[in-house]
Order: C-alpha cells, then sequence, then structure tokens
C-alpha cells in the first residue's frame, strides 16, 4: 500500500488506513515503536499492560488461600 509522507506543522507523518490498524488491533490513542533496519521502516504495536480490578485479583487465588495478619513491628510513624 503507498500512502503520502505529510508535513505536520513542524513534522512529517503519514495515514495508517483503518482496515491495517482493525487487522492489528490498534486504536487512535495507541503507543507504537517506530524503528529502522535494512533501509525499511518497523513500526510495532507497544504491548498493551493488562489492568485487573480487585475482584479478578482475589477470585485469581489460589483455593484455600489464607490471608497472613503478621505485621512487622512497628518502624516509623505508621498509624496502624
Amino acid at each position: 500500500m503507498i500512502v503520502t509522507i505529510s508535513k505536520w506543522g513542524n513534522s512529517q507523518g503519514f495515514r495508517v488506513p483503518k482496515d491495517i490498524l482493525d487487522k492489528l488491533n490498534l486504536a487512535v490513542g495507541d503507543l507504537v515503536n517506530i524503528s529502522q533496519k535494512d533501509n525499511k521502516l518497523i513500526i510495532e504495536p507497544v504491548k498493551k499492560e493488562k489492568k485487573y480490578s480487585i475482584d479478578e485479583l482475589v477470585n485469581n487465588l489460589p483455593k484455600g488461600y489464607k490471608a497472613s495478619e503478621e505485621f512487622s513491628t512497628k518502624s516509623g510513624s505508621e498509624i496502624w
């Protein structure tokens, strides 16, 4: 696919067609890493970190897990 490099302010850029973004599961605002190798421009998606809710974290604890209530001795000005 051929696209044109355009001037945007003091920078240059090109538009990525929506069908390519869809195939790569990318959207506006996603981060990509741009590099160059052997006279080629390489654009790769930055791996998205999964954000877990507290419910997901608690539900993924091993069966029979018992929370420890052991605390170390007070070492500063902690309230608890």
